[in-house]
């Protein structure tokens, strides 16, 4: 859509970039469970050491990286995502 002065409508840059922010979390979020998961879980099971009562590898691909991924994308939103109107008119959000 176009906006009155004939350019891109601003929405577009602001979804874009928090598109960027997503991908980047999601590619975090794998790179940290596979480094952890087959990091640290491709020993033999008898050398693993335990986290409450897990497999380290597991508690901290699966538990920690859900907890650290949690706070990560609680602080995108919180703080990267702005707030764009959905609605197509400028004129106090009436749709025509």
């Amino acid at each position: 859509m176009d906006n009155k002065a004939g350019g891109k409508d601003p929405r577009f840059k602001v979804a874009k970039r928090e598109a960027w922010i997503g991908m980047g979390l999601v590619l975090f979020n794998f790179l940290w469970w596979f480094g952890f998961a087959y990091g640290m879980g491709s020993g033999p099971v008898e050398e693993y050491t335990y986290i409450m009562g897990l497999p380290a590898w597991f508690f901290y691909s699966c538990v920690a990286g859900f907890a650290v991924v949690f706070v990560l994308v609680w602080a995108a939103v919180k703080f990267l995502f702005k707030e764009v109107p959905f609605d197509d008119s400028e004129e106090g959000g009436k749709a025509e």
